[in-house]
């Protein structure tokens, strides 16, 4: 596994660091101290899984400190490459294992407490409205809106917060949702809780969604788009696109030129 930082993220943490003795206790005065620290903010989310003790977080500081004022290394950096690989894998591990436990447990109370029902992949579920009409299928294009949650109630997405439903290929998306969604018809709503193998599995996805994590969404389908359907959309919307060209091209070349002033 690779940890894998921006050479522009790195650099303004070097000199975010850099702009004072200790970057915990440093105020943020200026836009530009802002901006650093929100670029430090970006780098930290990456690590934010690894459960970092202060200590290595203070290591971390003083290896970006020391190199970024020209400071002899005290270890060397190179030597250390598989430790740091070996560390992170580790530590994602345990993560992912802790969200998988936690997971467990909350999709068998699901089960019990709110009546949910299982498939034979592990995917849990509740329909609240079956919808009507036909349900999807792998080919099928479909308009949803979704709140998408972790265990604790966080919130990682969530296209009823935005205010826009959104659309997608049925195929293009993660297991549980693939699944899912073919338990219900237009205008149906559906909670699913899909365990992690079912979702980001144990990598995850970075920086809000740990690695094993069980994912709680309560998803509304508001259609299904047909290839057929899909493809008139687009010769609707390509004919109006035309209609407004000519319409545009039509009323310049009606338009009297203005007389020059003497």
């Amino acid at each position: 596994m690779k940890l894998i930082i921006s050479v522009f993220v790195f650099t303004s943490m070097i000199v975010l660091l850099t702009s004072c003795g200790n970057p915990t206790k440093m105020s943020l005065k200026t836009d530009d101290d802002k901006a650093f620290y929100s670029m430090g903010a970006m780098f930290g989310q990456r690590l934010a899984n690894l459960s970092l003790s202060e200590n290595e977080i203070n290591a971390i500081i003083k290896g970006l400190y020391d190199t970024a004022k020209n400071k002899k290394p005290e270890v060397e950096v190179m030597q250390y490459q598989k430790n740091i690989q070996d560390i992170i894998r580790d530590r994602m591990k345990k993560v992912a294992e802790t969200e998988k436990n936690a997971g467990i447990k909350y999709l068998e109370d699901f089960l019990k407490k709110e009546g949910g029902q299982k498939t034979e992949s592990g995917l849990a579920y509740k329909i609240l409205e079956p919808g009507v009409g036909e349900k999807p299928n792998d080919e099928s294009t479909v308009e949803v809106h979704y709140h998408g949650t972790l265990l604790d109630g966080t919130v990682f997405d969530s296209s009823k917060e935005r205010g826009k439903p959104v659309e997608f290929p049925l195929n293009r998306v993660i297991k549980g949702w693939q699944e899912g969604l073919k338990l219900v018809a237009p205008g149906g709503k559906i909670k699913l809780v899909i365990p992690g193998d079912l979702a980001y599995g144990d990598q995850g996805a970075p920086p809000k969604i740990p690695g094993g994590a069980t994912l709680v969404f309560d998803v509304e389908l508001i259609s299904i788009k047909t290839k057929d359907g899909i493809e008139k959309q687009r010769k609707e919307m390509y004919d109006k696109f035309k209609a407004e060209a000519k319409t545009t091209k039509d009323a310049k070349a009606t338009k009297k030129p203005e007389k020059k002033k003497k």
